[in-house]
C-alpha cells in the first residue's frame, strides 16, 4: 500500500519548497500593501468629492428653507 504523506529523509529536499513559500509570502505582503495604499488614496478622494457635494446640498437646503419662510 502506498503511503499517503511523503516525508523525505534528506532535509535539503525542503529547500525549494521553502524558497517558493517565501517568494509567495513576500508577493502577498507586497500586494496587500499596494491595495491598502490605493484604498487610502481613493478614500481621501471620495471624502473630498462628497464633502463638496454635502456643502452644496446644505447650502441649497438653507436657501429652500429661507424661501419657504418668506412665502409664509
Amino acid at each position: 500500500m502506498m503511503e499517503f504523506l511523503y516525508f523525505p529523509e534528506d532535509p535539503s529536499d525542503y529547500i525549494p519548497a521553502l524558497i517558493t513559500l517565501v517568494v509567495f509570502i513576500i508577493g502577498a505582503v507586497a500586494a496587500l500593501y499596494l491595495f491598502m495604499k490605493k484604498a487610502k488614496k481613493e478614500e481621501k478622494e471620495a471624502q473630498e468629492r462628497y464633502a463638496d457635494m454635502y456643502h452644496a446640498a446644505e447650502k441649497m437646503s438653507k436657501q429652500s428653507k429661507e424661501k419657504d419662510d418668506q412665502s409664509i
